[in-house]
Parts: structure tokens; sequence; C-alpha cells
């Protein structure tokens, strides 16, 4: 009994040894597998909150049309449920669209059967939102067999970005064409390289340029519109602009259509690494900037030419150009000229030269001259009056393009002019109104323009009748009652048309009913007009009358003479007589104090006054055939008087006048006044053909038959035919020395002189060499 129960024992305790073996690797096995239910649990978690958070939502549509898919699709499909079978998805209208439920049907169908993928764009029903359904056949791990797995993704931004670029790819294809059709009708050559520099585009022009049949050949055959190989090429300037990542422009020649032009080279570096281009024909440009130039030059050349000062600013109120004028006229050195001041500045060097107008607030008065620059009505003119008398006349014009143009102008000797025309007018005004004469000037027309006190008291005439410029045949109406004989009252009208449209001076002597006799005279005027002359004959008519009586023999036999004679001593001297009286008058203050220029005035009538009466003695010397009273005449005597008589005029003229008497000049017989004006006569002549600092020699010498007297002069000279007529009387007004001043009556009167005393003289002159006058006298 004992020995089976240890046996039993035995046999108890292996089952219980193997018992608990077992209960350990159960254990073991347990735990492990809890572990990895564990591991298992938290991948399932982890996967599940991946899928939550994915983008994408999938479905399962099992063989049977079973499909599985999550709540969140089910939402962004639409469902208020979570749907069963694929029917309930792909045939409810509300969800899909028909068309569109049917093409997921029918990829789906095919994934099925053939296992093809497929994408396909839903949108569901009622929403904005766009799905892609990316589909293809389930895998074995998802044990759907014959089943689809289809990933919904939510493509309504990236759609929306799609349909974003494809229209804007639509529009820079459109914007793309546009440019290609511009830059092919383009008129300016255009083209594009490539990253190697190679041609690799170009327009129709450039085709036409460089004479191609098209663009494939040019750009094939490469053909430049520049020489390639020239410094500074299109290659160069194209690997240029492209270094420096700008554009660059090149100033290049060439031949279009046989033609030598100058081209603008613009080259483009492009992103790319390619290099777009375009010409610019600045031919022409380049030939009008050069036209402007030269005519901007010979503007220039011209205006250093003009008188008037001229002064251009630009539009940034810098000097651009002043002329030569301007310089002297206001003090400007070249040097301070170049450094182009501004306006403002030239205007305080002016007023430093002293050569504006004297101003109060010549700040205020600067700026009211920058206006100038912005005048709106065209050109500004202004008179100034600079210290010294300077007169000006100030034009400024804006220019186009923003400058200035001014223009000085000066004035001051038109001012003057004007001045001293005004005092001659007042001068003649007072001659014409105190001259013995009656005096009237007549217009072209007839009409009475000027007249003296003396015409007007001549004919009775009222104040208001002459100031209303009456014509001639008025005139002459209002004058035949006062004539002794009215009929000739139509003498006027003729003798104002022969002055004014013949041009022709005729006289005639009338009568007036009281007996007074008077010479009237029309002459014409160098302005087109007449002067018409009352000479007061009365006098001379009684006188003529009672002489006529006493001596009518001797009045025939001298009838030219004498009235020669009556001529000269009536109509010169007596207005000689008036003139020199009134101006002695007027010189010597009767008629008040005179300023400096009409004393200088006065004195020259004097002296023209003294002048011309000695003509008129010369001139009454030729009339007359006095007897000499002969004496014995001292030559030296007679030399020395008409010397110094002449010594005046040469000193005034700086002539040196020379006197040599020779021991063997003695005396002759003969009219001693008459020697001594002879000699007077050929000195005056040779003083008054000289220039300033001339030379004039007397030289007296003589023989035993007679005495030689000679003048001669370093003067111009005279040609041989004239000097051949120089002692002719007759032709004095056309004969002249130095072609600047006439001979006058001096030679006619020597030779007159020299002849009564039985000798001879002799005038020798050449053009140039001066002129020499012997005079041979004899002893008896």
């Amino acid at each position: 009994m004992i020995q089976v129960s240890q046996i039993s024992l035995t046999i108890a305790g292996a089952v219980l040894a193997l018992l608990l073996t077992g209960a350990g690797v159960a254990l073991f096995v347990g735990l492990r597998a809890r572990a990895a239910a564990a591991r298992a649990t938290a991948s399932h978690a982890r996967l599940e909150a991946l899928t939550e958070q994915s983008p994408a939502a999938a479905m399962v549509v099992r063989a049977d049309g079973r499909v599985e898919l999550p709540r969140r699709l089910a939402d962004l499909l639409g469902f208020d449920a979570v749907p069963g079978q694929l029917d309930e998805i792909v045939g409810n209208e509300a969800v899909f669209e028909a068309s569109e439920g049917k093409v997921l049907e029918r990829e789906i169908a095919a994934a099925q059967k053939a296992a093809r993928p497929f994408r396909v764009i839903v949108r569901a029903k009622g929403s904005a939102r766009t799905l892609l359904a990316i589909g293809q056949r389930a895998p074995d791990s998802v044990r759907a067999p014959g089943g689809v797995v289809i990933w919904f993704f939510d493509a309504t931004e990236s759609q929306q970005e799609v349909t974003r670029l494809s229209q804007e790819a639509a529009r820079y294809r459109d914007a793309f064409e546009a440019l290609t059709g511009l830059i092919q009708s383009a008129p300016m050559p255009m083209w594009y390289r490539d990253a190697t520099l190679k041609l690799a585009m170009v327009n129709n022009a450039y085709v036409a340029a460089v004479d191609g049949r098209d663009a494939e050949t040019v750009v094939a055959a490469g053909l430049e519109l520049v020489d390639a190989s020239a410094p500074g090429g299109p290659l160069a300037s194209a690997s240029a602009a492209r270094e420096a990542g700008r554009p660059r422009m090149v100033k290049l020649p060439a031949t279009i259509s046989g033609s030598r032009r100058m081209l603008h080279i613009h080259d483009v570096p492009l992103p790319t690494g390619g290099v777009a281009g375009f010409a610019v024909d600045v031919e022409e440009l380049e030939q009008a900037r050069a036209g402007l130039k030269r005519a901007g030059e010979a503007q220039r050349a011209m205006l250093d030419r003009l008188s008037a000062g001229v002064v251009q600013f630009g539009a940034e109120r810098t000097l651009t150009f002043c002329n030569q004028p301007f310089r002297r006229m206001f003090e400007m050195r070249n040097e301070w000229l170049a450094d182009r001041p501004e306006f403002d500045r030239v205007l305080e060097r002016m007023r430093e030269a002293n050569r504006l107008p004297v101003v109060r607030d010549f700040p205020g008065w600067k700026a009211d001259r920058r206006e100038w620059f912005r005048a709106a009505e065209g050109a500004t003119e202004e008179s100034w009056t600079l210290p010294g008398g300077t007169h000006l006349r100030v034009v400024a014009q804006p220019l186009p393009e923003g400058g200035l143009l001014v223009i000085f102008e000066d004035l001051t000797e038109q001012v003057q002019l004007a001045s001293a025309r005004d005092t001659l007018l007042r001068v003649r005004t007072a001659t014409f109104d105190n001259l013995f004469e009656a005096l009237g000037v007549f217009a072209a027309d007839g009409r009475l323009q000027l007249w003296n006190n003396r015409f007007r008291q001549t004919w009775g005439f009222e104040e208001s009748f002459v100031t209303s410029h009456p014509r001639i045949d008025a005139l002459a109406r209002a004058a035949a009652p006062r004539l002794a004989n009215p009929g000739r009252a139509g003498l006027f009208a003729e003798l104002i048309r022969a002055a004014t449209v013949e041009r022709q001076q005729r006289g005639a002597t009338i009568e007036l009913a009281d007996g007074r006799h008077f010479e009237v005279a029309a002459v014409p005027l160098p302005d087109g007009n007449a002067l018409f002359t009352m000479l007061d004959i009365s006098d001379r008519r009684r006188s003529e009358a009672a002489l006529r009586e006493k001596n009518e023999a001797l009045e025939t036999a001298d009838r030219v003479k004498t009235a020669f004679v009556a001529n000269m001593s009536y109509e010169l001297r007596t207005p000689l007589t008036s003139i020199q009286g009134f101006a002695e008058m007027l010189h010597g203050g009767y008629a008040g104090p005179l300023p400096d220029s009409a004393v200088e005035y006065a004195e020259a009538i004097l002296t023209s006054v003294a002048r011309l009466s000695d003509l008129v003695d010369d001139v009454l010397d030729l009339t007359r055939d006095d007897t000499m009273e002969k004496t014995g005449v001292d030559l030296e005597l007679a030399a020395q008087a008409a010397a110094e008589s002449v010594m005046p005029q040469a000193k005034a003229k700086r002539i040196d006048l020379a006197v040599e008497i020779d021991g063997t000049a003695g005396t002759v017989r003969g009219d001693r006044r008459r020697i001594r004006q002879a000699i007077e006569h050929l000195l005056r002549n040779a003083v008054a053909a000289l220039p300033e600092r001339g030379r004039v020699l007397l030289h007296v010498d003589g023989t035993e038959r007679g005495a030689r007297i000679v003048v001669s002069d370093d003067g111009p000279g005279m040609a041989r035919e004239l000097a051949a007529k120089a002692f002719d009387r007759f032709v004095q007004p056309g004969i002249s020395r130095g072609g600047d001043r006439a001979l006058g009556l001096g030679l006619p009167l020597a030779k007159q002189f020299v002849e009564a005393h039985g000798g001879t003289i002799q005038l020798v002159s050449e053009p140039g060499q001066g002129t020499m006058v012997v005079v041979e006298l004899p002893r008896g």
C-alpha cells in the first residue's frame, strides 16, 4: 500500500510539475500576447489618429456593392447617415450629378474587373467643394476580395489654383502671341540670342534689313545686322550687357538697303541667360542734330556780328550763350562767363559794372525780371536808362524749351539824333520865321505843309486858314484878289506842279495890287516836296526903273552882268546878312542863355556864313572887270600876307604850311591886292584839298625877266582829265580832289588875276603824288 502511494505521489508530483510548467508557459504567452495587443492597440490608435488628420478619406467598395467609409467622408459627401451600398452614393442624384455618378460607377467597375486605377474629379451637389477620387483594387490586407479602395481628396483649393493657373496661362499665351505679332510687325529690327549668344529669333524687319529670305534662314545662317568682327560689335555689346546685368546701348553703323545708316543697338539681358535686342535707326536724327548744330553755330556767328547785345539762358536759368557786343556792353569777362552763371548772378554782375538802371529795391526789381521766363504774353520790352546817359531797348523773349533770349539794343545814338533833330526843327522854324523871304513848303499832293510868318503876312491869310493845310488851288484862289492881275493866280499851281511832278525848278515875277513886286520860285526838294519862295524886289524894281531912265544905254550893254550882280546881291547877301545877324544875336545871348550845343550850332552857322560870304565875294570878283592900280609889288610881303591869312585854316587841320622866299623874288609891277589874293587862293585851295597833317609849300623866286610863285602839296592829287579842267569856272561843281571836296572858285580867280597881269599859271598833278601850281609873272 505504501509502495503504491509513493508511485502515486511521484506521478502526481510529475503531473503537478507539468501543470506548473504549462501554467508558466501559458502565463508567458499571455503576457506576450497582452504586450502585442497593447502595441497593436497603440498602433491602431496612432493610425486612426493619422487617418482622422489625413487630407484624404478612404472608402472601400466590396465586390457585392457594399461600402465601408468613415463618418467624415459621409459628411464630406453630404450624407446625413453613413451609406452602406454603392448605389446609395453613385445613384443618388442628391449627392452627385448623374453624369459624374455614372463616371465614378464606371471607373469602379473597371477597377474591380481589370484592376485599372483611376482618377476622377467629382463635385458634391449643393457644395462648393471639389473632390479628387483616386481608386485602385483593394490590397489583400484590406480583406475585401474583388473590392476597390477609393481615396477622396479635398481638391477645392488646388483646383481653383489650377483653374487660375490655366486662365493665367491662357492670358500669357494670348499676350505672348500678341507680343510675337507686335515684334514681327515692328518697323525696327528685333532679335533674341540664346545663352550662347547665337541668334535664336528675329523679326521681319531684321530679315528685311539683312536681305534674308525668311527668319529661319537668317537664324540658321547667323546673319548679323552689324559686322560682328568690328570692335564693340553686337556680340561684344550683348556679352557686356549680360555681364553687367542691365540694358546697354551702343551706336554702330550698318549698311541697310545699300545705304549707310547709324543705329542705336539696345541689348537687354533676360533671366533665362539670353539677350534680347533691337535697333533704332537714328540716321535722320543724327543728320537733324548735325543740322541743328550747324544752324546753332551759324546763328551764334550771325549774332556775334550784330551790334545789339544778345544773351540766352537755358531752362535751368543758366547762361548758355552771349555774343561779343553783350560782353563789351556789360563788361563781362570771358573766364567769368565760362562758368555758365545763373540769371540772377548775371544781373548782379551788370549792377556791379554800373550797367543797370538805378532802382531802390534791387531784389524786388530782380524778382520781377525773373518773371520773364514765365511770361505768358510772349516777348517783354523795356527801356533802360543807364548811368552816364546810355539808353537801352531790352526785349526778353521766353523760349519754347523753357529758356530765355534777351536782346539789348543801344539806342543812345538814336536818342541823341532825335534830340538833335528836334533842335534842328526848332532852329529851322525859328530861321523860317525870321527870314526876309516868304517861304512855303508844299507836299507832293499840293498841300501846304510849312510856312513862315512873312508868307502868311504877305498874302494876308488868316492863321486858321494856313493851319488847315490848304491845297495850292485853294490857296491860289484866296491869293487872287491881292494880285494886280488876278488871272495870274493859276501860275502858283503851275510852279508847284512843275517842282513836285516834273521835278523842275521854275520861277516868275508877280505884282501885287498894292504895287509890290515879288520874284517867286518853286524848287524841288529831295523828299519829293517843293519849296515856294517869294523875294520882295520892289526896291530893286524901283531902282532898276530909275537906272533904266538915267542910263538906258549902259543897262542894255551890261544887262547880263547887272542881272547877275543884282541877283547875287539881293538873293545871297540879304539872306546871309539876316542869317548872320540872327546867329550873332543867338550867340551873343540876346535871346537868352543857350546850352553848349546851341552855342556850337550858332558858331557853325557864323563860320558857314563867313565862308559863304567869301564865296560870294569870289563870284563877284569873277564878274567884275575892275581897273587895277599897278604899282611896284614886293612879292615877299605879298606872299607872307597871303600865308598869314591862310595860316588859321592850316592850323585847324594841323597842316604844315612852309614858306620859302628866295632873294631873287624881288618886285613886279601890278595890283598888290590882286596878287596877294591870287597867292591866297592857291594856298586855300591846297589846304582845303589836304587831309589832316599834310604839308603845303609856298616857294617864290625869280629872274631878271620875271618872278615865279610855286604852291605844292602832298595831297591825293587829281586825274589828268580833271587837272585839265581845274581852271574852268563853269565846271567846278563836278571836279573834286581826292573825291571829297570841290575845288571852288579859287583856281579860276587866281588864273584871272594872273592873266590880268600878263602872267601864266600851270597846274601839274598825279593821283597819289600831290599837286603843284606854278605862276609866272613878268617884271614890267
